[in-house]
């Protein structure tokens, strides 16, 4: 792979390596799962959201970024040989 294409790649593998730390640091700081501990016992509503935005957000957000880049570059899912017509 080029020399740009790994440069390219920098800021994701930054934003995950961060990602990566604050969950290391939240499990050190707070070793009782997110729905045992006291303030979600008092409010399980307020827990579930919260339990269901942290697990369905990410893929949710990805999946629109994926749907954004794909109507930017207007990509119709076909290989560059199948969209001129060459098998």
């Amino acid at each position: 792979m080029a020399a740009a294409k790994w440069w390219q790649l920098a800021p994701a593998w930054g934003v995950a390596l961060v990602v990566s730390g604050l969950l290391v640091w939240a499990g050190r700081h707070w070793p009782t799962p997110l729905l045992a501990q006291a303030w979600a016992l008092e409010r399980p509503d307020v827990a579930v959201v919260l339990a269901l935005a942290l697990v369905l957000l990410p893929p949710l957000g990805m999946a629109l970024w994926l749907v954004l880049q794909m109507a930017r570059y207007r990509d119709s899912g076909e290989s560059i040989d199948c969209a001129h017509g060459e098998r």
